[in-house]
């Protein structure tokens, strides 16, 4: 059992309790609510209950990265300084180089520790050996959304496209839904998936009970490449096959217009806003307030650490309401009334477990749902004094602010410190992946 001076539940009222506490067994929550009732409940069944006490600190639910391609910490600060189609230029040749399954398995691993390490529990993973990105995530503690990868071309694997599906058919039947995971399809983009077969992925995926996760609309180049390939913007291609639906999930959709985003909240498709990468790419601004006006589900994600060169998403919360703050003062939007610091909060929890079709599992800290808990603290000369602590989290905390992590009530970050692996010998894997990368 944790009690933290603020818990901020992120339920559908977004209660924050003062003096609150959470109690756990077998890796979901058994009860939440002030400390003195919590606690006395607990020691009614079990008088020696174990109570950690967090002055000062802010309990929330796990964090969930919406968008990303954690294996990416291999090619940070590889093509920076780039648009996306320069960027993608550089970047594709490598991975078709030096990919293998062992070398994405190091290089998760080092992502997935980074991420525990900021508070982040789940995160939507779009990369290549999947199984070996699994594997290194379970490892280290993070749970990773994730599936096969659709391309026309061969990729890092030299697959044809009938070699895919069929691998894809047989992974997704070997890897059904179960509580508190989701396989997830990920075709790349419209550009790098012919409308014939996104439609046969998106059937797939409807077969499997699976999410579909890609790329579209992120920058004007794309869209003009894909009006030139289909005569069609990429979500008017995505409509076309079937995959502007709840259960998709588009990661940036930064360039929609008026008609598409009514499109998207009508239909349910979710939306992973990623603005450090976006802003890094020169992609431009999402329309992240008209989406959530629109009612659309939107998640926040960092993208991959190649693009974004971080898996901070305490980064890209603050990123988030500050941005859209600035835009809405220059044209549309409500200014500095946009987006508030408890609303980005819960679109960084609750918001990617929708997105990511884990609701009823994780995203918020409610009796049933899984114990993943982070305590921040607040208790520093940065962050004091707290008058509401969601502000103090969103604009004035860091990463280096999460002390303690639980995923599924296992305890993976201590105070500051990974719990299931040897950093230094993480460290010494990236190192290793740089000298690869560099001699090719």
């Amino acid at each position: 059992m944790v009690r933290a001076q603020w818990v901020l539940t992120v339920d559908a009222a977004d209660s924050i309790l003062d003096d609150g506490a959470v109690a756990m067994r077998n890796g979901v929550i058994t009860a939440v609510g002030p400390a003195e009732e919590v606690i006395a409940a607990a020691r009614a069944e079990d008088p020696d209950v174990v109570v950690e006490v967090l002055d000062g600190h802010a309990l929330i639910p796990g964090l969930v990265n919406s968008h990303t391609h954690l294996a990416m910490t291999m090619f940070r600060g590889y093509a920076d300084d780039r648009d996306l189609q320069a960027f993608l230029d550089v970047v594709v040749p490598a991975e078709v180089r030096v990919l293998d399954a062992d070398r994405v398995g190091s290089a998760t691993r080092a992502a997935a520790v980074e991420s525990l390490l900021a508070g982040v529990t789940t995160a939507l993973d779009m990369y290549f050996f999947l199984d070996s990105c699994r594997a290194a995530a379970s490892e280290v503690g993070l749970r990773l959304q994730t599936g096969p990868i659709f391309l026309d071309g061969p990729g890092p694997e030299g697959w044809s496209w009938e070699e895919r599906l069929a691998d894809a058919d047989k992974w997704l039947s070997n890897n059904p839904a179960t509580p508190g995971w989701r396989p997830v399809l990920s075709p790349h983009s419209t550009y790098s998936v012919a409308p014939g077969h996104l439609a046969e992925v998106a059937d797939l995926a409807a077969q499997h009970d699976a999410i579909v996760h890609l790329h579209a609309s992120e920058n004007l180049g794309e869209i003009e490449l894909v009006a030139a390939l289909h005569g069609r913007r990429p979500l008017e291609v995505l409509a076309d096959v079937g995959l502007l639906r709840e259960g998709t999930i588009l990661a940036h959709a930064v360039h929609l217009t008026d008609s598409e985003i009514a499109e998207v909240a009508r239909t349910g498709t979710a939306i992973a806003h990623c603005p450090a990468s976006n802003l890094k790419l020169a992609s431009g601004v999402a329309r992240i307030p008209e989406l959530v006006a629109a009612g659309a589900s939107v998640g926040i994600g960092t993208d991959g650490p190649a693009s974004s060169n971080d898996l901070d998403l305490f980064a890209a919360l603050r990123l988030t309401a500050l941005l859209h703050k600035g835009a809405g003062a220059t044209g549309s939007g409500a200014g500095a009334a946009t987006l508030p610091a408890v609303q980005v909060l819960r679109m960084a929890t609750f918001g990617g477990a929708v997105a990511v079709g884990l609701a009823d599992s994780i995203g918020s800290l409610e009796v049933g749902k899984r114990a993943d808990l982070v305590a921040v603290d607040l208790d520093r000369p940065h962050t004091q004094p707290v008058y509401d602590p969601a502000s103090a989290l969103v604009y004035a905390a860091g990463r280096s602010d999460v002390r303690h992590v639980w995923a599924e009530g296992r305890a993976v970050v201590r105070n500051g410190q990974i719990t299931t692996v040897d950093t230094t010998e993480v460290l010494n894997e990236l190192r290793e992946l740089r000298r690869i990368v560099l001699e090719g």
